[in-house]
């Protein structure tokens, strides 16, 4: 068991019968009350994020997990495949442990993949990925205002809003929490 002031942001919990990782938590003494601790928990399950406000006096158990960096290798039968990059033993996760984030996994990609008990129980792409343009209609000539923005589709199939310049064979950054352009990395 773990004591509220020992909570630290990255920690998993087992909260409700489930397991949350901390994302956020701020000390609280409002007035002449007793001391809490506001937090902002992510389902490793489902990617849900919460609000809980814990007393001091609470006992939370802190679960150990064990988190490993893996690259991506291929999707089959609505699996990811992924190989350990020191001992090159391979693991299949199902694609539904990404979520949203799996239109912007191509091959190659780093991924960390967090395992309890020996077993994966949540996978997290990089925060920012660069990939190419795979189709992009042309910027229509006098298109020039300000903040006047184009659907792409990139290399992985995602569709994302970028600026009138971007071109197919242009290199993107994403960031992947939101799947927004960020900057062009190379001109195509």
């Amino acid at each position: 068991m773990a004591a509220i002031s020992d909570f630290r942001t990255g920690m998993a919990i087992r909260h409700n019968n489930d397991i949350w990782i901390i994302t956020e938590f701020q000390h609280v003494t409002p007035g002449n009350w007793r001391a809490m601790v506001r937090t902002k928990l992510k389902n490793l399950k489902t990617g849900r994020v919460i609000d809980v406000t814990f007393r001091m006096t609470d006992k939370i158990e802190e679960i150990r997990l064990e988190s490993k960096p893996m690259q991506f290798l291929y999707e089959a039968d609505g699996s990811l495949h992924f190989m350990d990059n020191e001992t090159y033993d391979q693991l299949s996760i199902p694609d539904e442990m990404l979520g949203d984030q799996k239109q912007f996994l191509k091959e190659g990609n780093t991924c960390t993949i967090s395992f309890l008990e020996g077993r994966p129980i949540s996978a997290e792409i990089p925060l920012f990925v660069e990939l190419v343009v795979a189709e992009a209609e042309p910027a229509v000539r006098g298109d020039s205002a300000t903040n006047i923005m184009k659907f792409a589709v990139l290399e992985t199939g995602a569709q994302v809003q970028v600026p009138l310049f971007v071109k197919e064979g242009d290199t993107l950054k994403i960031d992947t929490r939101t799947g927004k352009y960020i900057e062009r990395m190379s001109k195509g």
